[in-house]
This record gives C-alpha cells, structure tokens and sequence, in this order.
C-alpha cells in the first residue's frame, strides 16, 4: 500500500499531465481554469478525478474526458497510475474565480 508522500507525489503528477489537456474552445488546459476540482486515489492507485466544465450540455464533454484519460496513459503504462475514471460533477458550479491568475490574464478575465 503507497505511503501518503508516495499518494500525493502521484496526485502531483496527475496533476501536472492534467495541465496538458486543453479546453477545446478556450484554449487554456483545464487546470487553470479551475475545472478539476480535486484527484482521488485509491490504495491501487486507481484515480478518479473530480472535475466540472464550464457549461452544462458543453458539446465537448465527450472530447474532455478522452483528453483527460489520454493524458494519463503514460503514467498508467508506467505502472504508475491504475485505472482512470473522470467524474463530471455540477456543484460547486464553476466560476471565473476559481481561474488562476494565469488564465485570468491570457482570457482577458478581470476581477
């Protein structure tokens, strides 16, 4: 069984592949608008990430969660990472403010 350190370096790592996955309408990788809202990891280190979207009905739901799978395949081949699921939640609803300063800036975005 991974050690909490061991858990929450690979949560780390995750979360770092997970900024690779770009928003296919905004152009900003999902991390920093604030769109995953937290990774789960079991004592397999099968993740769940927990995760909204910008919109309801968003069209491209589908091609996010493929990304957000896609993204994570190297680690799982590296026996890294077990499973992956991509848990969409509604609540808390997503905001502009949970953007990091980053994506504020490179949308436009004012407080």
């Amino acid at each position: 069984m991974p050690t909490e350190q061991e858990l929450q370096e690979t949560k780390d790592r995750v979360m770092a592949e997970l900024e690779n996955v770009m928003d296919p309408e905004l152009g900003i990788d999902i991390v920093n608008l604030g769109l995953v809202y937290d990774v789960h990891l079991d004592e397999n280190i099968n993740a769940e990430v927990e995760m909204t979207l910008t919109a309801m009905g968003c069209p491209l739901a589908g091609t996010i969660v493929s990304d957000v799978k896609n993204s994570l395949k190297e680690l799982q081949e590296l026996g890294e990472l077990g499973n992956v699921d991509v848990n969409i939640v509604w609540s808390p609803p997503w905001t502009k403010d949970k953007m990091s300063r980053y994506a504020k800036i490179a949308l436009g975005v004012t407080d």
